[in-house]
């Protein structure tokens, strides 16, 4: 499995945007998106993102790491 690179948030959010995601809410510092059934709520603090947390939005976004890596 390759390597998650640490990343900014709204980085994570283009990549499932074009994976066919849409935001349909924020509240606060958290971006909801949608994708048919699929919920993913993506933290946007100031900073980066750690691998951990983007591999937790991939689960919930039901990705690999090879489908978002392209998706960059």
């Amino acid at each position: 499995m390759p390597k998650l690179p640490v990343l900014k948030p709204r980085k994570v959010i283009a990549a499932l945007e074009k994976a066919g995601f849409r935001q349909v809410r924020q509240r606060g510092s958290h971006v909801q998106l949608k994708r048919g059934n699929l919920s993913v709520t993506v933290p946007v603090h100031p900073g980066d993102l750690n691998p951990a947390v983007i591999r937790s939005i991939l689960r919930q976004a039901q990705m690999t790491v090879d489908e978002f890596l392209i998706l960059l």
